[in-house]
């Protein structure tokens, strides 16, 4: 599974996601997604645990959390269509 994370400042890092996510396991992958035309992040991440237990755990105890002066929206990623 992976998750989702929105409402991100766009001055976030995947060292800093790396950092956050850690707390709830092994942090398997981080892919922030960045804006072609200015390479800047597009304001939302990816984040993969090692285990499937550890990332419910996160998206429950995440989603709506204060961090970096924004509320976190952490929820289940969907696929790709």
């Amino acid at each position: 599974m992976s998750i989702y994370v929105g409402n991100l400042p766009y001055e976030v890092t995947e060292a800093d996601l790396n950092f956050v996510f850690s707390d709830y396991g092994s942090v398997k992958r981080v892919h922030v997604p960045t804006d072609r035309d200015t390479g800047r992040p597009r304001g939302f991440a990816f984040v993969e645990l090692e285990q499937k237990a550890n990332e419910t755990n996160a998206i429950e105890t995440l989603d709506g959390a204060e961090w970096m002066g924004r509320t976190m929206k952490v929820d289940e990623a969907r696929p790709r269509r």
